[in-house]
């Protein structure tokens, strides 16, 4: 395999006029910048519409896209908004996502795109390539729209089991008519920028959290597939054991899976969201793979995930059923949290390549899995990723024991900092892949952080890249980088 490099930066963190970034013209121009500065990958965070605390990882679907993406621009150039109209959705302070302000501007901006929008025969044969999960989805937010944004389970039970359906569709089509047509102006752009970024040479990677929300169309659509009782309520959640970083554990509160209906289905469910993935990226990052293996299992209604315990996952069997239906899709393991040989040969017995982040390198001793040396070459190195600090946050406040062990293993040069002996040592090693945040290569602080995992504040999944940061200079910079380790 040729040696590559790639950038991880959300949509939402372009940069742009309308409060957050898009499938306009900004994306399209940060391709362009990929491709000029010797990149091959763009990987994004998950592109599913938001759930609470506004984060990628807990969406209302795994099918749908986020419609705060969809680019005001294309709409005013479609005829759907006047110019008036999309100068109303410029934003003075574009320097972070403010989603209690955008969520309601965008939905009002697309809502008047709806009023005028006439072509729907091309919504009509978008609906039907998207057969499988639009309609249902199309259902379940009308229904929460209506009924006030409360959870499913709170539905009146003719809705709730999906009885009354008939009955909603007939008297709320215009009401599912926008959502269906949210999603088709949604996918209509991503495709042109797909298209686009593969024309210069550079792959999309995208990445798929491997539980849903609870309250999601999803569990809504397809109860059965899920560990819920006959009253809908879970048996069980996700989360993480405990661990040097957490006493109490993690707990995500994510229904687990019925892995044995799942596996009696030909696992149709999981085949249906990987082919719809890859229909949209070149490849795919499958989040917490270890669960894949065994997956924590908290009791519903637990505080903390301490009283939780190990079931076991559905194993390669799940892995060579979805090869077997897509034999060209493209994964990547996220195999980071608590490892077992058991993870590590499901890994390999797929062949899949596995994740390797530099920042966790330094913090024990010569045996630590992450030091580049031990590096396979199928294998994704990434300085650090949507839940670490920025490279330069992370080097400021790390223990001086870390820095030092550091610096003797990275022997930084004259003139090289421990920062750019960090990077060198991601691209010079002997992974196929080397990925770093767009903050890395823009030497940000921890104010430019994405994400602190397991907390909600309005600080996570916020940061936007300024205007003016993709300089021709950093371009040339960054090329002279990627040739110099063969990476382009």
């Amino acid at each position: 395999m040729k040696r590559q490099s790639g950038v991880l930066m959300h949509i939402s963190s372009l940069n742009g006029k309308y409060g957050i970034g898009t499938l306009g013209k900004t994306a399209w121009e940060f391709v362009a910048f990929l491709a000029k500065s010797g990149f091959s990958a763009w990987q994004v965070l998950p592109v599913n519409p938001r759930g609470p605390g506004f984060s990628p990882y807990n969406s209302i679907s795994s099918f749908a896209g986020d419609a705060l993406f969809i680019d005001p621009e294309a709409l005013f150039e479609a005829g759907l908004i006047t110019h008036d109209e999309l100068r109303s959705a410029e934003h003075k302070n574009r320097e972070r996502v403010d989603f209690k302000i955008i969520i309601p501007e965008r939905t009002r901006l697309l809502r008047l795109a709806f009023s005028r929008f006439s072509d729907y025969d091309a919504l009509e044969a978008f609906c039907e390539r998207e057969s499988h999960w639009i309609g249902d989805y199309a259902s379940f937010m009308s229904i929460r729209e209506e009924l006030g944004g409360i959870a499913w389970q709170h539905f009146p039970s003719h809705l709730r089991d999906k009885s009354g359906l008939p009955e909603w569709r007939e008297k709320h089509r215009e009401d599912e008519n926008y959502y269906k047509f949210e999603q088709f102006m949604f996918f209509s752009q991503w495709e042109k920028l797909r298209r686009f970024a593969n024309s210069k040479g550079v792959s999309l990677i995208g990445d798929v959290p491997i539980y849903v929300s609870l309250d999601s169309c999803d569990v809504w659509s397809s109860p059965g597939i899920f560990n819920l009782n006959d009253s809908l309520i879970p048996f069980d959640v996700s989360g993480c054991p405990p661990d040097a970083f957490s006493a109490e554990g993690q707990l995500w509160g994510n229904p687990t899976y019925r892995w044995n209906r799942l596996a009696e289905s030909g696992f149709s469910w999981w085949i249906a969201r990987l082919s719809h993935c890859a229909k949209m990226f070149d490849t795919v990052r499958l989040d917490h793979f270890r669960a894949f293996e065994a997956y924590w299992s908290v009791p519903y209604g637990a505080v903390n995930a301490v009283c939780g315990h190990w079931e076991k996952g559905p194993g390669k069997p799940f892995f060579d059923t979805i090869n077997a239906a897509l034999p060209n899709l493209s994964l990547i393991a996220e195999d980071l949290g608590f490892l077992t040989d058991e993870v590590f040969a499901l890994r390999d017995g797929c062949n899949l390549p596995g994740m390797k982040v530099l920042q966790f390198a330094f913090d024990s001793d010569e045996h630590n899995i992450y030091l580049p040396h031990k590096y396979p070459e199928n294998c994704v190195v990434y300085t650090g990723t949507h839940d670490n600090d920025t490279l330069r946050g992370f080097l400021e406040s790390a223990p001086m024991h870390l820095l030092d062990f550091a610096r003797r293993y990275l022997s930084p040069a004259d003139g090289e900092t421990l920062f750019d002996a960090f990077l060198r040592a991601a691209w010079s090693s002997r992974a196929d892949l080397a990925i770093a945040p767009m903050q890395d290569f823009l030497n940000l602080p921890t104010t430019a952080r994405m994400n602190t995992p397991s907390t909600v504040n309005d600080q996570n999944w916020r940061w936007r890249m300024q205007e003016g940061f993709l300089s021709e200079a950093l371009s040339e910079k960054l090329y002279a980088f990627n040739e110099k380790y063969s990476r382009i």
